[in-house]
């Protein structure tokens, strides 16, 4: 049986690692924004204009996703104990 512990613990591992690949995507998307413009663009129907306002509106999502499902339930626990 799993206990709080283990639970934080996993909690706390999910949440370095994608705070970790969403730190990758910002700077790969940074870097090579030129690039990932135009592979996006080929691959999918979605005009050049548009794909910085998707990126920007990914990451934040993405970002929003590990506050309320990692660092929130860590942050409780990490309370509670």
């Amino acid at each position: 049986m799993v206990d709080i512990h283990q639970i934080t613990t996993f909690l706390g591992w999910c949440s370095i690692i994608n705070i970790g690949l969403l730190v990758l995507a910002t700077l790969f998307l940074y870097r090579f924004k030129e690039f990932a413009v135009q592979f996006h663009s080929k691959l999918t129907a979605v005009s050049p204009a548009q794909l910085p306002s998707l990126y920007f509106s990914y990451l934040a999502h993405y970002k929003i996703a590990i506050l309320l499902f990692n660092l929130t339930p860590y942050m409780a626990l990490k309370l509670m104990f």
